[in-house]
């Protein structure tokens, strides 16, 4: 595993050498690394620090985190239920983190938030559900901007 850093798409770069008038921008030297390369790295460690964060508590406190689950209605398969989403929380934290099929690891980790947001999160009366709830959001956010946009030029590739 070695860090990798990728040329921008063709049609990406085109569009970002002109501004919304149509002019042609001052274009980087080649291999130049600019605010959004560092930008882009930097968000998606924010991003992923919070499923990775979250991985380690269920993996440490599965317990509790299952009497969680039940409190709010999932009584069926929530053994299952726990070991999956610390999967999926590890590797779609990974894969945002590292760049390595960011896309596609954003992509789950939306697939994700959406039920256990509405599962975890629905009652809006109380002050504290009502913020988590809105926090989940601008995590959506987030993952939709990596998905748009893809990790940027960092990323780790298993390429030889």
């Amino acid at each position: 595993m070695k860090l990798k850093i990728l040329a921008t798409p063709s049609e990406f770069v085109a569009s970002r050498n002109r501004n919304e008038n149509g002019v042609a921008k001052k274009t980087r030297a080649k291999g130049a690394i600019t605010g959004d390369d560092i930008l882009s790295g930097v968000s998606r460690a924010l991003l992923s620090a919070i499923f990775l964060a979250a991985a380690l508590d269920k993996i440490l406190h599965p317990a509790a985190t299952m009497q969680y689950m039940v409190a709010n209605g999932m009584t069926v398969l929530t053994g299952l239920f726990l070991m999956c989403a610390i999967v999926i929380e590890i590797l779609g934290g990974l894969s945002v983190l590292l760049g390595y099929k960011a896309r596609l690891g954003a992509m789950i980790l939306v697939v994700f938030l959406i039920p256990t947001t509405l599962i975890f999160h629905h009652n809006l009366s109380d002050q504290i559900q009502s913020i988590m709830f809105l926090k989940n959001l601008a995590i959506l956010g987030g993952l939709l901007m990596v998905i748009q946009n893809g990790p940027g030029r960092f990323i780790v590739s298993l390429n030889k």
